[in-house]
């Protein structure tokens, strides 16, 4: 297995990069800390840094590595697997585990970059910008860090528990090593300062962009994700308006054959909103995310026979599940980006963070929860599953209970977003958790939802507190 060694220092992944073509070019010293930042050039330059550390691109290698976003959590939920040995994951312990600090140091390097060009940006006067650009990167920027907080708060701190002191270590200044020490924060207040930076994105972000660039449509999105999570019932009345808003307004539509997203169009695709483009020629790099899929490089990831059990009958099964793999019993390739056989390609290199499939999802869901109409939610699903082929309904029809509706909810979200942006993980552990032990019984423990925090962190920022509970420091 590849093992990437993150030096340490206040959270935040200290590098010496330049970025390549693909996502722009950084200032030669690759430094996002404001002093680099004189106008609207520099601005958009380092803008670009952001969005590179959002792709959490390799730049020794030149190729973004999303394969993180894409496997942990699905490992998490049951659904795929190392391929050449279990890894303790897969069970859902993290101590050990490969997966228990694969977003730590990442979200941090991109929270890092944005507060540089938030203070850099802030510091310029309106006028060096044309029309509202500023405002436009400002928006972006603090997107990003809402992103990357919440990936923070969903993987770290007790996001389910809205009075928890467990929320995540808040950065919103540039971090130098001599300003290293700091608390966590409590989930109250991690969830105000996600919420205040998607708020602004959403009223400042750019309505167009191109696909691998944020939106106020994606904020809104995001934004969604975010309610979903602090679950409160005001909360989901405002899923649905901003559904709403999305569908009716935004110019994304839903993909005829879902398919066509993984093996045509790729980015191109209607419905993609905010995606991850590799970098130049990252194809023919021999170790890339492809070959993790098919045939396996020093890394394999697998589909587990609880996703083989969840697609039996359904037309996905067919192109998403593959060959049984040699070197592990019960276990199958796993094609949703590569067909077996395929060389990688450009379009088997990219990722997707944002699909408009998730924001009808996510509307079926907060109207359920919200005590709304069951057979709208049920129209709903139906609609998402026939764009992926499915002609077989018995299963959502039958579904008249609140509890089971989430149910058939869960069971589409993890088999139309699999392996994308964890989606599959977060909408298992907002069931309720009869239905957590029923259909993930190694995760039906509050202290499963989540991962401990690096012991690095704890070495460096001695202030940052208590360990998460159930784990050591």
């Amino acid at each position: 297995m590849k093992r990437i060694i993150y030096i340490m220092l206040g959270a935040v992944l200290i590098t010496g990069v330049s970025c390549k073509k693909e996502l722009g070019k950084l200032p030669e010293n690759a430094k996002v800390d404001g002093n680099t930042i004189i106008d609207q050039r520099t601005s958009e330059i380092a803008l670009n840094g952001v969005y590179y550390r959002f792709a959490n691109v390799n730049a020794g290698e030149n190729v973004t590595d999303w394969q993180n976003n894409e496997v942990g959590p699905a490992i998490y939920a049951g659904y795929l697997g190392y391929g050449y040995g279990e890894d303790d994951a897969e069970n859902n312990n993290y101590t050990r585990s490969f997966f228990s600090e694969i977003y730590w140091a990442p979200s941090y390097q991109t929270i890092n970059a944005a507060n540089g060009v938030i203070k850099g940006v802030t510091a310029l006067e309106d006028k060096a910008f044309v029309n509202n650009r500023k405002k436009e990167i400002l928006a972006e920027a603090r997107f990003l860090r809402a992103y990357s907080n919440f990936k923070l708060l969903s993987y770290f701190g007790q996001w389910f528990d809205l009075n928890s002191r467990f929320g995540i270590l808040l950065r919103d200044e540039f971090v130098t090593v001599e300003g290293v020490s700091k608390a966590r924060s409590s989930v109250k207040d991690s969830y105000a300062a996600i919420l205040a930076d998607v708020d602004d994105a959403i009223a400042n972000a750019p309505a167009k962009n191109p696909v691998f660039y944020a939106t106020r449509w994606t904020a809104m999105a995001l934004k969604m994700r975010v309610l979903m999570s602090h679950g409160q019932q005001a909360d989901y009345t405002k899923v649905i308006d901003l559904a709403d808003s999305i569908i009716l307004n935004s110019g994304f539509t839903l993909e005829p054959q879902t398919k066509d997203i993984f093996y045509v169009k790729g980015l191109s695709s209607p419905e993609v909103m905010l995606g991850i483009k590799p970098q130049q020629n990252q194809e023919s790099y021999y170790y890339n995310t492809s070959k993790q899929f098919w045939p396996g490089a020093s890394s394999l990831f697998i589909a587990k026979t609880a996703l083989k059990d969840l697609l039996k009958d359904d037309p996905r099964g067919a192109w998403m599940i593959g060959s049984a793999n040699p070197d592990l019993d019960d276990t199958y390739f796993f094609l949703k980006y590569i067909k077996e056989g395929n060389e990688p390609s450009v379009l088997s290199e990219t990722a997707y963070a944002f699909r408009l499939t998730e924001v009808y999802l996510l509307k079926a869901e907060a109207m359920v929860r919200s005590g709304g109409s069951i057979a709208t939610a049920r129209g709903i699903l139906k609609n998402i599953m026939s764009h992926a082929g499915v002609t077989d309904f018995t299963a959502v029809d039958n579904a008249s209970s609140t509890e089971d509706m989430l149910k058939q909810l869960y069971l589409e979200t993890s088999r139309n977003l699999l392996a994308e942006d964890g989606q599959e993980w977060m909408a298992l552990l907002r069931l309720p958790i009869a239905l957590i032990k029923e259909l993930r019984p190694t995760a039906a423990d509050p202290i499963k939802y989540i991962l401990p925090i690096p012991h690095a962190e704890f070495v460096s920022n001695p202030a940052i507190g208590d360990q998460n509970p159930g784990y050591q420091k």
